[in-house]
């Protein structure tokens, strides 16, 4: 399966009320830079990352969005949502983001990805938008874009093919993932045998499960 970069984007310094972190500032704010970037293990070149306990690091180098699920947003809402309005760094086109496999690998310009895990809606996002309720929403859309580590560091640029290269045989999407995790905890048994989920999210998902069997 192949399809295409819409856009690469990078965020800079934004200083707001509704930003997470204790500094009062967030990297959410994204927007297409120009001409190939480079991807590295830490992901985008000149990308500001905010709240780095709960963004950035190996498993959430990079995140993907959908052309089509902003699509369907921005009908929603009733507004423009260009490349980069969900803090995504690589806007994509004709690439099934949702239902990615876990672990499956892209092979994007020079540089190798893999999908770990599926975004979690935080309150810094629904302050972005001025949408209170957007957690609740965006949940219930359940099409949250996937995380993505570096296997390999190389140049991307818009236009790029998306190309599917390696999928596990398991077949637990992105999509199964953030449903497991948020309104459906009966899948969540499905996600043990997700052997590239990262550690933290499988510590969470056990448990979780010891809980429920108590």
């Amino acid at each position: 399966m192949t399809g295409r970069l819409v856009a690469v984007n990078a965020g800079a310094v934004t200083e707001a009320a509704w930003a997470g972190d204790p500094s009062g500032r967030s990297g959410i704010d994204k927007r297409p830079v120009a001409g190939p970037v480079r991807i590295g293990f830490a992901g985008v070149a000149g990308d500001f990352i905010g709240e780095r306990a709960h963004h950035g690091g190996p498993d959430q180098a990079v995140y993907a969005y959908a052309e089509e699920d902003a699509g369907w947003w921005a009908a929603e809402l009733d507004r423009a949502l260009r490349p980069g309005a969900f803090g995504e760094n690589l806007t994509t086109y004709a690439v099934d983001v949702t239902g990615a496999v876990v672990g499956e690998r892209w092979a994007v310009g020079s540089a190798l990805l893999e999908v770990t895990k599926p975004r979690t809606p935080c309150t810094t996002f629904a302050g972005f938008w001025g949408v209170p309720d957007l957690i609740k929403r965006f949940t219930v859309r359940a099409a949250p874009g996937a995380y993505l580590r570096v296997v390999r560091e190389g140049e991307v640029g818009a236009g790029d093919p998306v190309e599917v290269v390696d999928r596990p045989a398991h077949g637990v999407t992105v999509g199964e993932v953030f449903r497991a995790t948020t309104l459906e905890p009966e899948l969540l048994p499905r996600l043990l045998d997700v052997p590239e989920l990262p550690e933290r999210l499988r510590d969470k998902v056990r448990r979780r499960l010891d809980t429920a069997g108590r």
